[in-house]
């Protein structure tokens, strides 16, 4: 058994009693040991890798003990599979299979033979690599990409340097030359295994590593004491060095924060010219180092090499050329617009010289990761988890060219050891010991008909998937019912409440609904320019820029006794009723300008501006005035940015507006029973009961009814509609339109 006493890096998490308490369940410890593997980002990347188990179940059909292969399925994750994840084969199909092989020009027909031997009623889709578990000896195989493994991978003297760490650590580790996963490679891969007895797991040449075992801890400890030699093996070197990529040409910027949250909207514009995008931001050391060194620009050229790695990442990222210690934002804003139509150019020339009549079409010619030195890093995906993930990536292959180039030494190999055929040898790209997959091998993986059919078993985009909407007032009553809504149907949503309990508590409940990634929470203050910019700031960095904003807040001054409003009460009511809507617009402008993407803002206005009622003219005139402020702002703001508002009718249910101590005045004020005992809520459903009698339909006005004439204003749908107020009133005749 493997000794983990010496580990430096990893930790040993295998738990005994978990083990036994599954030991039983052949499939359940398969699914134990994976997610102890995925747990750790430096061990597996979020969706890479895959583990398998060769078992004995009983045959549905004779009941005999048949071999069945369990692997995981297609597009899944270590970390987060379950049981129900894994494809289950017969494996003497699969073996049998070899017989029907006609060469590798061919070995894509090889994946329709999958589905026909599945186990049972098992119907998961299995993964390209399903042939590389089947076919190698062990009972129990890892295969994984841990950054330390893929850096001997990716490097010149990738192959010299793996026979070092043998030596250096008592291993029997063997080399594998590139060649795309699939049936070839696994055939390669069973003859190098058989070719080299004792043989403990193999490095795949620019992809990965395998590991395997007798049983399932002990392919676990393979796996990570592997791992943790080979990060040990290039410690040892990176230790030698004196800088990290030649050393610095930029320092990170003190307040590279602050810059990135004023050049995240015009970015996230210029990348979704196809289709928006959602951002994520950060600048760790790692993301640092690499943007400001000077062989940055050289090594993001040839991009990443792990598979895993650039179908996130593309072939390459974005590096803005610019210098942090002269430039503006403003110059930085503009090198972004003018270099990334070099980017996409080079990306189309890129698909159209490997592309054939077969290929699939060009999906996007935008970069999914920016790298800008001095700021940072920037990745960008179709929802948040997708950007942070993209980010991570390109993270992992910061750090294979950091361990690739670490183990760069004067006497190199003159033949790369990824090239599988001497012919194959001048098709890879090195720089400074890093090497890269060949353009072609990238496009033959990217553009592979398999992983197209991948993307196109993906579910559909929920309506408002790609889209980024900041609601002020959310915490409460209509705005908590949009934020809600808005997170079931894929936004991605800042609740901004003045109460940040509140403002919480709705993010809370909209995370369970869609995702944590995907929803936060700030405090506002609606009468003050200042907090309003700094919310639409918070929106900005966390998810790259907005698309609509909501306004349900309000205040509703109380009279004293003698029916009077103070002077100061009068004067708040127009702060924060009127003006905050016009600071809310004017503190974010800017960013519907840089972003250059339709846009819509609703505010709430409601039937009082038009139904006047006595008591209430502070209120009433307040949002008469919004209700202008509404046209006004349709128009400055176009035509980009479409603005509209709802008057709704009076909304008891989950109002701030209706205290318990206010219901229970109005309900004595119109005679309406209720005892003291009665909640708070079914006191507001009486006095809603009774303000819907006044309605042509009789039936109260939800916070969910506004929401969803909200929510239309936010969509697609209303794309050709500005400047109007829908009312949501249950037809109140005296606030007919006149």
């Amino acid at each position: 058994m493997p000794d983990t006493t010496a580990l430096t890096h990893l930790n040993d998490l295998w738990d005994e009693r978990e083990a036994d308490r599954l030991a039983a369940h052949p499939l359940s410890l398969l699914r134990y040991r994976s997610n102890l593997l995925g747990r750790d980002l430096r061990i597996t990347n979020f969706g890479g890798g895959n583990t398998s188990s060769k078992i004995d179940v009983p045959d549905p059909f004779t009941g005999a003990p048949v071999r069945v292969l369990a692997v995981k399925g297609s597009g899944g994750d270590l970390g987060s599979i379950t049981d129900a994840g894994f494809a289950l084969l017969y494996l003497d199909k699969l073996e049998q299979l070899k017989a029907r092989y006609r060469g590798e020009a061919f070995e894509d027909e090889m994946v329709e033979y999958y589905p026909p031997a599945a186990f049972g009623q098992n119907r998961v889709a299995a993964s390209i690599d399903t042939p590389l578990h089947a076919f190698l000896p062990a009972p129990h195989v890892d295969h994984l990409h841990p950054d330390w493994a893929i850096a001997l991978a990716a490097s010149a003297n990738g192959k010299q340097k793996l026979e070092e760490f043998n030596r250096r650590f008592g291993r029997h580790i063997i080399w594998v030359p590139w060649q795309r996963p699939g049936f070839e490679l696994a055939l390669l891969i069973e003859s190098a295994v058989r070719d080299n007895p004792g043989a403990e797991g193999l490095i795949l040449g620019s992809h990965g590593l395998f590991t395997w075992g007798a049983t399932q801890r002990e392919c676990y400890l393979n796996s990570v004491r592997t791992i943790d030699q080979m990060g040990a093996f290039i410690d040892e070197h990176r230790a030698d060095k004196a800088a990290a990529f030649g050393g610095a040409a930029h320092k990170p910027l003190d307040d590279r924060a602050d810059i990135a949250a004023q050049i995240l909207p015009a970015l996230r514009g210029t990348l979704s010219s196809n289709r928006r995008v959602i951002a994520h931001f950060t600048d760790t050391d790692e993301a640092l180092t690499f943007a400001g060194s000077r062989w940055a620009g050289a090594l993001n050229r040839l991009g990443t090499s792990c598979p895993d790695h650039f179908l996130r990442t593309r072939i390459c990222p974005f590096f803005v050329d610019w210098d942090p210690s002269a430039g503006t934002v403003e110059t930085l804003k503009a090198a972004i617009r003018m270099q990334v139509g070099d980017y996409r150019s080079e990306y189309k020339r890129y698909y159209e010289s490997f592309a054939a009549a077969d290929s699939p079409t060009l999906r996007d010619s935008n970069p999914s990761v920016v790298i800008i030195p001095g700021v940072g890093l920037f990745g960008f995906g179709r929802n948040k988890k997708e950007a942070r993930i993209t980010t991570e990536f390109f993270l992992n292959a910061i750090n294979v060219m950091a361990g690739a180039t670490a183990l760069e030494t004067s006497a190199n190999e003159g033949t790369l050891p990824q090239a599988r055929r001497a012919e194959q040898a001048g098709q890879f790209e090195q720089f400074h010991n890093y090497v890269a997959l060949p353009r072609s091998e990238a496009f033959r993986i990217e553009y592979w008909a398999l992983e197209e059919a991948k993307l196109q078993r993906m579910p559909a985009e929920a309506e408002f998937s790609r889209k980024i909407v900041m609601v002020v007032g959310g915490g409460s009553g209509i705005g908590r019912e949009v934020a809600l809504l808005l997170a079931r149907k894929g936004a991605h949503v800042v609740v901004a409440d003045s109460a940040a309990g509140s403002a919480a508590q709705v993010a809370a409940e909209a995370a369970e609904v869609s995702s944590a990634e995907s929803v936060a929470a700030i405090t506002v203050d609606l009468s003050s320019a200042e907090s309003l910019s700094n919310a639409a700031a918070f929106t900005v960095v966390q998810f790259g820029g907005i698309d609509g904003i909501v306004n349900t807040a309000a205040i509703y001054p109380v009279a004293d006794e003698s029916g009077r409003l103070t002077d100061a009460q009068w004067s708040k009511t127009f702060l924060v009723n009127v003006t905050g809507n016009y600071l809310l617009a004017q503190q974010t402008e800017w960013i519907f300008k840089d972003q250059q993407l339709p846009a819509s803002l609703v505010l709430t206005g409601s039937a009082n501006a038009v139904g006047s009622k006595k008591g209430s003219g502070a209120y009433d005139t307040s949002k008469s005035a919004v209700n202008h402020l509404i046209r006004e702002l349709a128009i400055g703001l176009a035509p980009l940015v479409r603005v509209n508002g709802i008057a709704p009718a009076t909304v008891v249910s989950g109002s701030t507006m209706f205290p318990r101590d206010r219901v229970m005045q109005s309900l004595q004020k119109y005679n309406i029973a209720f005892a003291e005992s009665e909640s708070t809520e079914d006191l507001r459903g009486k006095l809603a009961d009774f303000y819907a009698q006044r309605t042509l339909t009789r039936r109260p006005i939800l916070p969910r009814d506004c929401a969803n004439a909200i929510v239309w204003l936010l969509s697609d749908d209303s794309a050709k509609t500005t400047g109007h107020i829908i009312p949501v009133d249950g037809g109140l005749t005296e606030a007919f339109l006149r």
